[in-house]
C-alpha cells in the first residue's frame, strides 16, 4: 500500500472524559478533516450483540477490535492522500497503552504496524480536567483511573518518540486555536 508518512496525521489523545471528542468536533467545524474515536462504537455494537469483547469483560478481544479499528482508520485516511492536517481521536498507540495498563501482552507483529503506520511527530493530550469529567454506562474508569491513564498515554507516546504537547484545559475556541498554533496554521 502507498502510505503518505502520516506527517499530516495528528494525534488527540488523553484519558478519559477530558474533552477529547468535544475538540475533535470543534476541529471538524472548522473544516478540518477528523477521525472519531473506535472505542464508543466498539463498546456499543458488543453490548448491543451481547458481545464479551469489552473493557471490563474480554480486555484481549477488546484490544485487539480497538487494534484493527486504529489500522483501518488510518489506512482509509492514507488511501485518500488528504494534503491539510486531520485529527485522529485516539491512535495506534493509545490500544498499546491500554495493552500496557491491563497487563495484557502486547503482540510480536505491533511494532511492524506502528512503523508502518507513523503519525505526525507531535502528539496533543489533553490533561485531566475534573470540572468536566463524569463517569456513564459505557465510561466507567474512576477519577485516579483517568489520572492514570493520562500519565501512561504520556509516557507511552514519548517512549515511541512523540513530542508529546499538552492542551491546556478551557473553552473550545481556545483549545482549537492552540492545536493550530502548534501546527502553524
Amino acid at each position: 500500500m502507498n502510505h503518505i508518512n502520516g506527517h499530516n496525521f495528528y494525534i488527540i489523545t488523553g484519558g478519559p472524559g477530558v474533552g477529547k471528542t468535544t475538540l475533535i468536533q470543534g476541529l471538524a467545524q472548522q473544516g478540518f478533516a477528523v477521525v472519531r474515536e473506535d472505542a464508543r462504537r466498539i463498546i456499543q455494537e458488543q453490548v448491543a450483540g451481547g458481545g464479551d469483547a469489552l473493557p471490563w469483560n474480554n480486555k484481549s478481544r477488546y484490544a485487539r477490535l480497538m487494534q484493527e479499528a486504529a489500522v483501518s482508520a488510518y489506512e482509509q485516511v492514507a488511501r485518500q492522500s488528504i494534503a491539510r492536517p486531520v485529527f485522529f481521536d485516539r491512535g495506534l498507540l493509545d490500544t498499546v497503552c491500554y495493552m500496557k495498563m491491563e497487563q495484557l501482552p502486547v503482540p510480536e507483529g505491533l511494532a511492524a504496524l506502528i512503523k508502518a503506520h507513523p503519525y505526525a511527530h507531535k502528539v496533543f493530550i489533553l490533561p485531566p480536567w475534573a470540572e468536566i469529567y463524569s463517569t456513564d454506562a459505557k465510561r466507567k474508569q474512576s477519577w485516579e483511573e483517568a489520572v492514570y491513564t493520562f500519565e501512561q498515554m504520556k509516557a507511552t507516546y514519548g517512549q515511541y518518540g512523540y513530542e508529546v504537547t499538552e492542551v491546556p484545559t478551557g473553552d473550545i475556541a481556545k483549545r482549537c486555536a492552540f492545536i493550530r498554533d502548534h501546527i502553524r496554521l
